[in-house]
């Protein structure tokens, strides 16, 4: 595999992990009542955010786990029981309730606000959301494929790691479009489905876990029911 062919691959992985562009209608939601500057600003420190996790965990890989001894299926049932938990919140309508404050009552500076929602919103949205354990996995996969190409594979990996940021941003700093596109009532039914969605994705990864750290507890059908001869 050519250095090309890795940075591609590498970017179409860790893309279609983050789904930016699927999380729009979350974000919009949970910066609900933002002005347009505080929603720019929530939405750099997001993509920052993604930008040094996840270099941080391509230069470390599982070490910073292993150091706790923390697997990754315990990592994976984590993340999917607070996933079910912010899918029972958007269902239930109360996904926004937990952020009105800051708007309403909250610090009138626009910067500070900005930091607050950021806050409330590393997690369960920046984190599992957009950087679940498949992207840590799929970061540390291919950290192991960058190293055959030396120092140029590391630093190719981490601008394809940047690349992916800058592609959060963009998609963030879109959502005013996508909101007038919906509507409130549209946002509304969008947060909801999502949020079933978000339940059966969450019992996915919790299925996923328990199949990884068990035998023949759960069907490998049931913890990776499109994936088929192995591939």
């Amino acid at each position: 595999m050519s250095q090309w062919d890795f940075a591609v691959n590498f970017f179409v992985a860790l893309f279609a992990l983050l789904d930016p562009i699927g999380n729009v209608p979350l974000f919009a939601a949970s910066t609900a009542g933002s002005r347009g500057r505080e929603r720019a600003q929530i939405a750099l420190y997001i993509s920052l955010f993604v930008l040094g996790f996840l270099t941080f965990f391509y230069f470390s890989g599982l070490s910073l786990l292993a150091f706790f001894g923390i697997s990754l299926p315990a990592f994976r049932i984590a993340g999917g029981v607070i996933l079910f938990i912010l899918g029972l919140e958007m269902a239930r309508d109360d996904f926004t309730a937990q952020f009105a404050d800051v708007a309403e009552a909250g610090p009138k500076d626009t910067g500070a606000r900005a930091r607050l929602r950021f806050e409330r919103m590393i997690v369960p949205f920046a984190m599992p959301l957009l950087i679940g354990p498949g992207a840590i996995s799929t970061v540390v996969i291919y950290a192991s494929q960058g190293r055959e190409f030396g120092l140029s594979g590391a630093f190719t990996g981490v601008a394809v790691i940047a690349a992916v940021s800058v592609a959060t941003l963009l998609a963030f700093l879109a959502t005013p479009l996508i909101t007038r596109i919906l509507g409130r009532i549209g946002l509304t039914i969008v947060v909801r489905v999502l949020g079933l969605i978000l339940c059966a994705l969450a019992v996915q990864f919790i299925l996923a876990g328990l199949s990884d750290s068990t035998i023949g507890l759960i069907q490998p059908e049931a913890a990776a029911p499109y994936k088929k001869g192995g591939h």
